[in-house]
C-alpha cells in the first residue's frame, strides 16, 4: 500500500500535509468512525481522498452542492483520477449504465446527492457496489440545528447497517457542539474519532466599519490593498453595478454569479485566478472549491445572513498565511435591509400551504397523484399568475426540496439576455422617432443600468409590467430591435425542470414538514441576531466574537481587528489627531470623507477621534453632516 505523504506528492504536489489532515487520514485507514470540523481553507477533501486512492474500493461521497460536486469530480478527473457524478437531470438508463461502470471500470469515487438515496432501485445497485468508505461532506446539513437543514440527510443512516464494517466520515466546516452532537447521533457513527481545528485565524483582521458611502471606502481599501480580492453582495444586479462602478474608477474588476453562464463563470474566473483582474465581485454562488492563497482582502457590502456563511466566506482571505482582512461595510440601513432581505421573506405555514396547493393546480395536478411527474417551469409566470412575492415563493420552493416534495433540477435563472449596441445617445434618438416603443425601452433601461456596456438577464414579466403592456409585447419588441441592429437578443430555454416526490394531498403535505418550517425560520432569526450582534459589539475583540459564536473560548485579544486598532488608537496618537482634525475645521467645515482624504489615518481612528471632540464640546455636526467649529 502506499504511503500517505506519496500519494498526496504523487496527485497533488504537496510536500507535507496541514494541520489534522494527517490524524484524520490515520483515522480513516484504521477503519474508524470520524468527524472532522476543519474551518473553510482547511483541505476537508484530502482528508478523504488520499485515503480513498490508498484502499482497494470506491469512496462514496455525499454531498449537498452540485455546484461542489461538479468541481470536485472535474478536479479528481484532471489529476486522472476516476470519478463520477449522479447529479440532477440524469435518466434512469444514464444512472444504471454509470454504476455499471463503476462496478467494472476501476472508479475511485461516486458523487451524489443526498436525494439520490431516497431512491430504492439506486440504494440497492449501491449496496453491490466494492464501496471502502462513506463520505458525508457538509455534515452539519444533517441536523436540524445546522443552518442548511435537509431532512433527505437523515436517511445516510440506512446505510449504516449494510456498510457496517468500513469507515463513515462525516465533514464539516462550521458547526456548533450541539450541531457536531447532533450529527455523530443521527448517522449512527460508533466509537467516533472527532477531530476540530480551530475557529481561530491568527492572520485575518477582521473590520466592521462604518461608511455611508461605500463605494468610496471600498475604493480606499482597495488602493491601499492592490493584491487579489473578494467583494461579496446579496444579488446579481449588484455584482455589475460595483463591478461597473470599479471599472470607472480605473480598477480591473470582473463578477461571478449564479445566472452566468457556464463559460461566463470559467472566462471572468480565470480572470481574477490569473490576477488580470484584481477584484472579483461575487455573490455567495462563488467560493465553493475555490483555493486562490493570496487573496488580501475580503469585502462585504452588505450584512451577511448568518455568521456560519460569514467565517466561511471572510475566510477566503489569507490562505497563504499573510496578513489578511475581512472587512464588513456597514451603514446606518443595513440591519433593517437585512431584515427585509432574510427574515420578511419566509414562508410561514399559511404561505407554504397556499403556494403548494396553486403550484399543484399550476400543472393541473389531481389530489392523490403527481408523484414523480416532472416539469418545466417559469417562476416568474408563476409568481405573475398568483400575484404571489417572487422571493418569498422561491424561499418556500426551496424548502419543499430541502424536504424532498419537490426536486428543482437547476437554479432559477432567466431565459432572455440583451444588450444595446448602438450608443445611448442613439438610443434616446430612436425613442423620439418611435414613441410607441418608448415605454418598454424606458422600463429596459431604468431596470437594467448596465445594458449598454454587457448582455443583461431580463425579467421578462417584470418588463412588461412595469411598460404596462404583455409579455409577447416585450417579446416581439426585442425581436424586432435585434433585426434592426439595434440590440444583441439571446433567448434561452433555460427554465428550471420541478419534479413532484410525493403524491399531492394539500395541507397533509405540508403538515408533514412544518414543524421544520418553524425550527428552520426561528434559527434564521437566531442567525440573523447574532449578525447584528457581532456588528453592534464595539466593546470587544471581533476575533474572539466569532470565536465565542463557536463556542471556542480565546483569552485574548487578536490585537488587529478594527476593535484592537481603535483601542490602541485610544492611547497613541489621538491628541495630535485631534489637533489635525481641529486645524483642519478652522478653515471650513468638512465631512467625514473630506477630513479622511487630508490625513492619513485608519477611518477608524478619524472617527474615534470626531467622537472624542464631540463629546468634549469643540466640535458639533451641521444639519447636511458636516463637522465644524463650536
Amino acid at each position: 500500500m502506499p504511503q500517505a505523504l506519496e500519494i498526496l506528492q504523487k496527485y497533488w504536489k504537496h510536500d507535507q500535509f496541514r494541520s489534522l489532515q494527517k490524524e484524520i487520514i490515520d483515522s480513516v485507514l484504521s477503519g474508524q468512525d470520524t468527524f472532522a470540523l476543519l474551518p473553510t481553507g482547511g483541505g476537508k477533501s484530502i482528508c478523504f481522498q488520499v485515503p480513498a486512492l490508498m484502499k482497494d474500493g470506491i469512496c462514496l461521497v455525499i454531498s449537498p452542492l452540485v455546484a461542489l460536486i461538479k468541481d470536485q469530480v472535474q478536479n479528481l478527473q484532471s489529476r486522472d483520477i476516476k470519478a463520477i457524478a449522479l447529479t440532477g437531470g440524469l435518466k434512469s438508463e444514464e444512472i444504471s449504465v454509470l454504476l455499471d461502470n463503476c462496478q467494472f471500470g476501476n472508479y475511485k469515487f461516486i458523487y451524489l446527492s443526498p436525494e439520490r438515496l431516497q431512491t430504492e432501485w439506486i440504494l440497492d445497485r449501491i449496496k453491490q457496489l466494492p464501496i471502502s468508505m462513506i463520505v458525508i461532506d457538509e455534515a452539519h446539513c444533517v441536523s436540524q440545528w445546522g443552518h442548511d437543514f435537509r431532512p433527505s440527510y437523515l436517511k445516510i443512516s440506512n446505510l449504516k447497517p449494510h456498510f457496517s464494517k468500513i469507515p463513515f466520515i462525516a465533514l464539516t466546516a462550521s458547526a456548533t457542539k450541539r450541531v457536531q452532537q447532533d450529527v455523530i447521533l443521527q448517522l449512527g457513527l460508533t466509537d467516533t474519532a472527532t477531530f476540530q481545528k480551530s475557529f481561530k485565524r491568527e492572520n485575518i483582521a477582521y473590520f466592521v466599519t462604518e461608511a455611508e458611502d461605500k463605494l468610496f471606502k471600498m475604493e480606499q481599501i482597495l488602493k491601499k490593498n492592490p493584491e487579489p480580492s473578494i467583494i461579496y453582495v446579496r444579488n446579481r444586479k449588484s455584482c455589475l453595478d460595483i463591478s461597473s462602478q470599479l471599472q470607472s474608477l480605473g480598477f480591473r474588476a470582473t463578477y461571478y454569479h449564479g445566472g452566468l453562464s457556464a463559460k461566463e463563470k470559467e472566462k471572468n474566473m480565470q480572470l481574477w485566478m490569473s490576477e488580470e483582474a484584481q477584484v472579483i465581485v461575487a455573490t455567495n454562488a462563488f467560493g465553493m472549491g475555490i483555493d486562490k492563497s493570496n487573496v488580501k482582502t475580503v469585502i462585504h457590502i452588505q450584512l451577511p445572513e448568518n455568521i456560519e456563511n460569514y467565517y466561511q466566506e471572510a475566510g477566503r482571505a489569507g490562505r497563504n498565511e499573510e496578513k489578511a482582512y475581512a472587512i464588513l461595510l456597514t451603514s446606518s440601513y443595513d440591519k433593517l435591509n437585512a431584515e427585509n432581505q432574510f427574515i420578511s421573506v419566509l414562508p410561514d405555514k399559511e404561505f407554504l400551504n397556499n403556494m403548494f396547493i396553486k403550484l399543484c393546480n399550476y400543472f393541473q395536478i389531481a389530489y392523490g397523484e403527481g408523484i414523480e411527474e416532472q416539469f418545466t417551469f417559469n417562476l416568474n409566470q408563476f409568481c405573475s399568475k398568483y400575484n404571489f412575492p417572487i422571493i418569498k415563493t422561491y424561499n418556500a420552493l426551496q424548502f419543499l426540496d430541502r424536504q424532498g416534495i419537490v426536486t428543482l433540477s437547476q437554479e432559477f435563472s432567466e431565459k432572455i439576455t440583451v444588450q444595446f449596441v448602438i450608443p445611448s445617445k442613439e438610443v434616446i434618438r430612436y425613442m423620439s422617432l418611435n414613441t410607441r416603443e418608448e415605454p418598454i425601452l424606458l422600463a429596459l433601461l431604468r431596470t437594467y443600468p448596465g445594458i449598454h456596456d454587457v448582455p443583461a438577464a431580463i425579467n421578462l414579466t417584470l418588463i412588461a409590467k412595469k411598460a404596462e403592456t404583455t409579455e409577447n409585447n416585450v417579446s416581439s419588441l426585442l425581436l424586432q430591435l435585434k433585426e434592426k441592429g439595434i440590440v444583441d437578443y439571446h433567448a434561452k430555454s433555460n427554465d428550471t425542470k420541478i419534479i413532484f416526490n410525493v403524491i399531492r394531498e394539500d395541507e397533509r403535505t405540508i403538515n408533514s414538514v412544518s414543524k421544520y418550517l418553524e425550527i428552520q425560520n426561528k434559527l434564521k432569526r437566531e442567525q440573523l441576531n447574532s449578525v447584528i450582534v457581532y456588528l453592534n459589539d464595539d466593546a470587544n475583540c471581533k476575533s474572539k466574537l466569532i470565536l465565542k459564536y463557536f463556542e471556542e473560548q480565546s483569552n485574548e485579544n487578536c490585537g488587529i481587528c478594527s476593535y484592537c486598532i481603535s483601542e490602541n488608537n485610544k492611547d497613541v496618537g489621538i491628541e495630535d489627531l485631534r489637533i489635525e482634525i481641529l486645524t483642519l475645521l478652522k478653515i471650513k467645515a468638512l465631512n467625514s470623507r473630506e477630513i479622511q482624504i487630508h490625513i492619513d489615518k485608519s477611518s477608524d481612528a478619524i472617527i474615534f477621534a470626531l467622537q472624542s471632540l464631540l463629546e468634549s464640546g469643540e466640535i458639533k455636526i451641521t444639519p447636511n453632516n458636516r463637522y465644524t467649529l463650536k
